[in-house]
């Protein structure tokens, strides 16, 4: 605001806005369009959660926030959300919350950011959802930001900068799947218990944790470590008997 010539707000009030129960926030307070980046990774203080319904009740400052958000916004309004991997994958009542929000938006977008993006202030990985009130999810496509050239990380010198979004802008109006980008049904979301913490697929570094894949490793592995020990044996037995 001081950057704008505004020094002295008069409109502006200093608040927790989580302290105001949802069922105060009526149709006049809904929205055509949010864009947040609500605190994370900070615990909310005594009382605060009783202001939500009983199965969203939770003291994780980012959790209300997306509750509210998705409470605030009209049908067909859009928002634009910035929120820590532990939201993604996390369970318990960031399994209901998620649900909630594949219930009743479309989650269309996540964009996974990198490393570094708010360093040095926290080193927790973030993540921008971008989703519509008013209709189910069907798909949600997910687009990993890649770093620029000659760039191993983020810092206070050298941050992310507007510019590079320049890759999903043209990606945006005609999605197709790429090294960087790939679509995942909302039935695998929820055959994986809404975990939204999707690896990248196309990535050469990804790690599987398929449990059929898994089983099959292990199962070449105990092949390679009996052929070596009835190999090890017959060299024993040979030199023994030489």
């Amino acid at each position: 605001m001081i950057l704008h010539g505004i020094d002295v707000p008069t409109n502006v009030r200093h608040d927790n806005t989580l302290a105001r129960p949802l069922r105060d926030w009526g149709p006049r307070d809904r929205v055509d369009l949010i864009l947040s980046n609500p605190p994370f990774g900070g615990i909310e203080e005594d009382g605060i959660e009783n202001n939500f319904p009983a199965n969203f009740r939770t003291r994780e400052t980012a959790d209300l926030f997306l509750v509210l958000i998705m409470h605030l916004l009209k049908d067909g309004g859009r928002a634009a959300v910035v929120l820590p991997d532990g939201t993604l994958f996390g369970e318990g009542i960031k399994t209901r919350i998620k649900e909630q929000l594949l219930e009743t938006c479309n989650l269309h977008t996540v964009i996974r950011l990198p490393n570094g993006v708010f360093a040095p202030y926290t080193g927790i990985k973030t993540n921008l959802l971008f989703f519509t009130k008013g209709s189910q999810t069907q798909d949600v496509w997910f687009y990993e930001h890649p770093y620029p050239s000659g760039y191993k990380n983020y810092s206070k010198t050298r941050p992310m900068r507007v510019e590079e979004f320049e890759v999903e802008k043209l990606w945006w109006s005609d999605r197709v799947e790429s090294e960087f980008s790939w679509k995942v049904s909302v039935g695998e979301i929820k055959a994986r218990n809404y975990n939204l913490d999707i690896k990248n697929p196309h990535s050469p570094d990804q790690v599987k944790h398929d449990p059929a894949e898994l089983l099959a490793s292990y199962a070449e592995l105990q092949a390679q470590i009996a052929h070596t020990r009835n190999a090890l044996k017959a060299i024993l037995a040979a030199a023994l008997e030489g």
